[in-house]
């Protein structure tokens, strides 16, 4: 599994759907989307390209398992997250429907953080 890469081509796939709500706000007036919109930009593109830069300036970090499960604990539960934003902002569940998914993505996203955290602490040399 090429981690590097894949983290470009998520990354940009977050931020091609991010620039999508950036033009659909802009053309309609509507912002209620704006927070949707930045977690798109920055949790989805920003950090999925520092993610795989890091993994192309430190190859040893990107030949590991540790990468792998970085890379799992990122982006799935970035997506699940993301769409559970957009539903309710949308109006289609309320905070409480947000429980248990929203919470166990939260928390995966900040255990690939910790994996990462280690990987680096290990590999980055």
């Amino acid at each position: 599994m090429n981690v590097s890469r894949n983290f470009v081509l998520s990354g940009t796939g977050f931020l091609v759907i991010g620039i999508g709500f950036g033009i659909y706000m802009g053309a309609s007036g509507n912002h209620e989307f704006a927070p949707l919109h930045a977690h798109l930009n920055l949790l989805g593109f920003v950090l999925s390209m520092i993610f795989a830069m890091a993994y192309r300036v430190f190859p040893a970090m990107g030949d590991t398992k540790l990468a792998t499960y970085h890379f799992w604990l990122h982006v799935p539960p970035g997506v699940v997250l993301l769409i559970m934003l957009f539903l309710l902002m949308s109006g289609t569940i309320t905070e409480a429907g947000m429980v248990p998914v929203a919470p166990i993505a939260e928390i995966l996203i900040f255990g690939g953080v910790i994996v990462f955290l280690m990987n680096a602490l290990k590999n980055a040399n």
